[in-house]
Order: C-alpha cells, then structure tokens, then sequence
C-alpha cells in the first residue's frame, strides 16, 4: 500500500507536466528546433547549387552587416516604427470612442475591428493594391472632386508600404489600448474631475499615463510582425522598396544562398526579440495577459 501511495501522489505532483508535454513537444519540435537550424546555418557557408561547407565562419555577419542588407533592416526597422505611429495615431481614438461611446455596442464595434483580419491575407493585400493603383479607388475619388488633374503614383512608393503595413496590422493595435481602456476605473477619473481638471487635461493626466501598458502591448503586436513583412513590400512596393523579409525570402527561395538567408534571419530575430524585451519591460506585459 504504502509504495501505491507513492506512485499516486508522485503522478499528482507531476500532473501538470504531463499536461504540458504535447505542447513543449510542439514547441521543441517546430519553433526552437527550426532556430537552432537557421543559426547553424548563418555560421556556416553556401557553394553553388545550395551545398553546405561545414566550417564555422562569421563571414556572413560581416556581409550582412557591412553591406546593403545592413541599410535594408535598418530601413526595416524604421518602415516598421512609422507603421506602428500611424495604426496608434489611428487606432488609438478608435479604442478610445469605442471604449467611452460603445455603450451596449462596445462588442459589436470591436467585432467590426477584427472582422477584416478573418479575411485572408493576400487579399487584403491586393485589396489595397487595387484602391492605390492609378485606376483605383483613391485616385478616381481625387479626381472627381477635382482635386488632381491627372492620377497620382501612389503604387510602389515608401508611402504605399506603410500604408499597407498600418492597414494590415491596425486591430492589434486597436485591441490592447481597448483593453487597456476598458479597464480603467471610472472612480479615478471621477476624482480626478472633481479636483478641477478639464477633460483635456484628465486626459493627458490620468488616462494616458494609466493606458500605456495598452500603447506598448500595441506596439509589440503591431510593430514585430511589420518588421517581419515581406508579402506587403512585395506587392504594395515594388521591387525597389523591398524590406529585410523580403531578402531573406530571396536568399532562401531564388539563390539557395542558406548561410546568407540565415544571418539575415538571425539579424531580424534577435531584433525582434529585443524589441518584445524592451516593449514588455517598459509596461506591454499586463496588457498583453489581458488580452491572452
């Protein structure tokens, strides 16, 4: 008996890792395993035909870093910062009106931000390929009303990309300020009205301030996979515009190139990964659980 009692209270202590092993399994197997494969690769070199010379090098990095693919992710980086101001610029008053003017509709309307993000990427893309072209929406729309005499180029520009990028990724943005906003307690901003403060002023005094956590959990999920983008470029920018993505998509698929591609990857992850450190740090965290 008292060896039965052993077995049963050691399965009781480990239940939870047995609930857990399918997902670590999944995890393992598809997510870090694919990791350490890319990062063997970056520190390796390619001959033609896509061979692998195993020998460690660190000529990749020195490549990447020290030509055109080190302007390209910095370029990057900025397309993915500037998208991330438009859908905060954008999402930000949305989540707000929503959240203080929904009222019995505040699920609907949120239902209304998410819906487009059920429909399939690629045709969101040409989808807003199709309102920027010259023939497109946008341009018929300005000449109407007379306000060009000939169609813009707005198609394969810097302009065209971020706005893609602010298009494709806004919900994201939209769903954590909301949460954020949702949960503030309106005894706070009672308070703070009976202090004297204007609605201005409550606004930039106790909303903001409280609502950052919403801000920056946006960002994580707004301003990561827009750095990682490459099918928005592609489409919306033209071979001219093309983001870090895009090369690593290229070296991988068109050249063979793996050790090239990698180093890429491995650049654009570990940016990635600071990005999500420096974001959680400075308050994205509580956000993001609420959401979760």
């Amino acid at each position: 008996m008292r060896l039965k009692d052993k077995k049963t209270g050691f399965l009781l202590r480990h239940t939870h890792l047995l609930h857990v092993a399918p997902v670590s399994v999944w995890v393992v197997l598809f997510v870090f395993a694919p990791l350490v494969i890319v990062l063997y690769y970056s520190f390796v070199s390619t001959e033609a035909f896509g061979t692998i010379i195993p020998t460690l090098t660190l000529k990749n990095y020195e490549y990447v870093f020290h030509s055109a693919l080190g302007r390209i992710l910095a370029r990057s980086l900025i397309y993915a910062m500037l998208a991330n101001m438009a859908c905060l610029l954008m999402g930000y008053p949305l989540a707000y009106w929503i959240a203080t003017q929904g009222g019995k509709f505040k699920a609907f309307f949120v239902f209304l931000v998410v819906v487009p993000s059920w429909t399939c990427y690629i045709i969101r893309v040409y989808a807003a390929k199709m309102v920027l072209e010259e023939s497109g929406l946008l341009n018929n729309i300005f000449l109407r009303l007379g306000l060009i005499s000939s169609p813009l180029e707005m198609l394969y520009t810097p302009g065209a990309v971020l706005l893609g990028l602010a298009y494709i990724w806004l919900p994201f943005m939209v769903l954590p300020i909301y949460a954020a906003l949702d949960g503030l307690d309106p005894s706070v901003l009672e308070a703070a009205a009976d202090l004297g403060a204007t609605p201005l002023h409550r606004f930039f005094t106790v909303t903001l301030p409280l609502t950052k956590g919403g801000i920056f959990a946006g960002t994580i999920l707004t301003s990561i996979p827009a750095l990682g983008d490459w099918l928005v470029p592609y489409i919306l920018g033209g071979n001219k515009k093309w983001m870090a993505g895009n090369y690593v998509q290229y070296y991988f698929v068109v050249r063979g190139d793996f050790s090239i591609g990698s180093s890429m990857a491995v650049a654009l992850t570990a940016t990635v990964i600071l990005m999500i450190y420096l974001f959680t740090k400075l308050g994205g965290e509580e956000a993001l659980e609420r959401i979760i």
